[in-house]
């Protein structure tokens, strides 16, 4: 009975461990032709997704047009409009379908725009904007360099 319940523990460790694997770590990927990872979604999780990317890209922009224009309330504005409350609502079936990395690059550039508002409305200027800009875009830069958003096969 002893060996029983060992037995059953094991596999309901392994049985978890290849779950937390799938869903957690490796998501509903496949290597892709051009050497990055195609991550496998269907029609209206892929569109929300490319769809945050597109309100990664507009905030962007605005933020640079709020330096030059200096006005930092712009840049917090548009900052916080993609911030951490904007990945609110993603579905969690969606979020077991993205890699880890890919998971940790969102949660980050989430994270550096509310960081870039708050900085902004600390200081009150824009100075200090430009070069945390360039370090946010390294994340975009390397999203895009390491995946793609392909269609799930049927």
């Amino acid at each position: 009975m002893l060996r029983l319940c060992w037995l059953l523990t094991l596999v309901f460790a392994a049985a978890t461990l290849a779950l937390v694997y799938l869903f957690v770590i490796r998501g509903a990927t496949l290597p892709a032709s051009d050497g990055r990872i195609a991550i496998q979604l269907a029609p209206g999780e892929r569109d929300l997704v490319l769809g945050e990317m597109r309100d990664f890209l507009v905030a962007l922009q605005t933020i640079a047009q709020a330096v030059v224009d200096k006005d930092p309330m712009a840049v917090v504005t548009a900052a916080r409009r993609v911030g951490g409350n904007a990945q609110q609502g993603v579905p969690a079936g969606l979020v077991g379908k993205l890699p880890l990395e890919f998971k940790q690059l969102g949660f980050d550039t989430h994270s550096r725009f509310d960081q870039l508002a708050l900085n902004t409305e600390q200081f009150g200027d824009t100075a200090q904007v430009l070069p945390e800009l360039a370090t946010l875009m390294q994340n975009c830069i390397a999203c895009h360099a390491s995946y793609r958003i392909d269609l799930e096969q049927p």
